[in-house]
């Protein structure tokens, strides 16, 4: 079914998911990304942060940078799973219609916006 009107999208979060056995893996990805784009990169989070279920770091991007950037992240992710959203004015949705995966979808906790 298509959306009645297309939500207003401010922005859009790739969430990258490690452990402590994939840390480095996440490090590794992060410089590529920061070497290749100039995008802003949140800290990375060794504790459960949010609803997200893992360990993760942020990277922020806009809808011009979208169509180089994602297919740049499933070339380059390795093992990783990487969450990604977009940001509009409802933070349920954008947590849990309008998503996609990179890798393992994975269980968000969503009740924190309900």
């Amino acid at each position: 079914m298509l959306a009645k009107e297309k939500p207003s999208i401010r922005d859009y979060h790739a969430h990258i998911y490690f452990c402590e056995d994939t840390l480095d893996d996440a490090r590794e990805l992060i410089k590529a990304i920061k070497k290749k784009y100039n995008l802003e990169i949140g800290r990375f989070h060794e504790k459960l942060v949010g609803p997200h279920p893992n360990w993760s770091c942020q990277v922020k991007f806009s809808e011009i940078n979208f169509g180089d950037f994602i297919p740049w992240l499933m070339v380059n992710r390795g093992e990783l799973n990487i969450f990604i959203h977009l940001c509009s004015d409802d933070s349920l949705l954008d947590h849990s219609k309008y998503v996609c995966w990179l890798g393992k979808s994975q269980p968000l906790n969503i009740d924190m916006f309900k």
